[in-house]
């Protein structure tokens, strides 16, 4: 055999084994890069009913057949919203253990601690005609009817937060077609607060007074306004019962000194009569004499 072919036979040879030896090194041995995929998973622990911040999540990569169901691949899906199960560092997060964007699973859970949700029946006159919405601050306004005495209007509640008008809970939010017709409006009240607004719904008529949200002062003191103000008679009478010192008579009432009740002295008794008794025969006879 021609020696040039034998080489050339053995260098085929040597390179096909080559090959199979790649091949099957790259294989079994070296490692391949598998895609991953980038998702959401707490930075910290993240109790339950706590509002999640940006601050708490990371993005981290997981493979994709090791990517759980529902979960949350950007921060905008899950910022604002409430925590409806405790969340441990590193655990990625899903749709199911977050509230919804536009559902009310997540609203007990977002109240703060000591404060309770109370709703209020509101229209269009009570309710600022439709202008509060979710997050506004509103003083609230009880009325109790009656005759013109009777009846007075106080503010016995300011600056109030609103957590949610009918199912709403985030301004302009399309209103639920499955939501009562008649909408109510939700507030953030303290216990003792929620009482008072309870006892004024049953006793009255509830409204809203709309204010600016930097404006935090309470400049009223909840003193009862009557109807004296419709008239400026009763106005000034009013004013006049509130400030007893303007009327001279009525100021020199006040201070004049107590009467000291004087004791009647009984009348002395009159001096007695004289009597005589006269017997005439069977006849009695009483002669009675005058001083």
């Amino acid at each position: 055999m021609d020696r040039n072919r034998i080489v050339m036979l053995f260098g085929a040879a040597l390179l096909c084994a080559s090959l199979l030896t790649w091949f099957l090194y790259t294989k079994t041995v070296v490692k391949r890069e598998v895609p991953r995929k980038a998702i959401l998973a707490a930075d910290r622990d993240i109790p339950l009913g706590t509002t999640i911040k940006k601050t708490d999540v990371k993005s981290v990569g997981f493979l994709e057949n090791d990517i759980p169901a529902g979960a949350i691949l950007t921060a905008d899906q899950v910022v604002g919203r409430a925590a409806l199960v405790p969340i441990s560092k590193n655990e990625p997060l899903t749709t199911a253990k977050v509230s919804s964007a536009s559902g009310v699973d997540g609203i007990a859970s977002s109240i703060p601690n000591g404060y309770r949700a109370v709703s209020v029946p509101i229209n269009d006159v009570s309710g600022v005609s439709g202008l509060v919405q979710p997050s506004s601050r509103v003083d609230v306004l009880f009325t109790r009817p009656g005759t013109m005495v009777e009846a007075i209007t106080s503010t016995i509640l300011q600056n109030v937060k609103v957590l949610a008008v009918g199912r709403a809970l985030f301004p302009n939010q399309a209103a639920d077609p499955k939501a009562s017709k008649m909408p109510v409006a939700t507030l953030l009240l303290t216990p003792e607060d929620a009482q008072k607004l309870e006892l004024a719904k049953n006793e009255g008529k509830i409204s809203l007074t709309l204010r600016n949200p930097l404006d935090a002062e309470s400049a009223l003191d909840g003193t009862p306004v009557t109807t004296d103000v419709l008239d400026p008679d009763g106005q000034a009478r009013s004013r006049r019962r509130k400030a007893p010192a303007e009327d001279p008579k009525l100021l020199a009432a006040l201070n004049a000194p107590p009467k000291v009740p004087v004791k009647e002295v009984p009348k002395p008794p009159p001096p007695p009569r004289a009597v005589i008794d006269v017997f005439r025969g069977d006849k009695h006879v009483q002669e009675v004499f005058h001083d």
